[in-house]
């Protein structure tokens, strides 16, 4: 399996995510990486870690999050790993609840996501986004 990290979708991902099928309430698993040191664009706050500069971002998200009837259901910083072997492991998981696939496209878009997301790209050197929905089991 190959992984790589991306802190942005690209256009064709991007379009091929949000135009698959309405179907309701599902949860987004992020793995995120975070740069050693934030890096805002215009140079300011680089006595941050990039965790902290992300933690910013994921603060004011949580409150889009919670507006739109959804919830973060877990954040935590990645400790170690038991079974699998990956180069490098995720500094943190998250586990965000959205009530649709069109809550979350217009939480990604709007402008008050907008104007947090410099603490998101000051803060993450990657990320996955994994869309999953409830199963009756496995």
């Amino acid at each position: 399996m190959n992984v790589v990290n991306q802190v942005m979708p690209d256009m064709a991902r991007a379009m091929e995510f949000f135009g698959s099928a309405e179907d309701g309430p599902f949860v987004m698993v992020n793995l995120l990486k975070f740069k050693p040191r934030a890096e805002y664009a215009d140079g300011t706050d680089s006595h941050l870690t990039g965790a902290e500069a992300y933690m910013r971002y994921g603060e004011e998200v949580r409150k889009l999050v919670e507006g739109l009837g959804g919830r973060i259901r877990y954040s935590g910083a990645v400790t170690g790993l038991m079974i699998g072997e990956v180069e490098e492991l995720w500094d943190a998981v998250a586990l965000a609840e959205y009530p649709s696939l069109a809550a979350f496209r217009d939480m990604a878009m709007s402008p008050a996501m907008h104007a947090i997301e410099h603490h998101r790209m000051a803060g993450l050197a990657g990320q996955l986004n994994i869309r999953t929905k409830p199963s009756a089991g496995f």
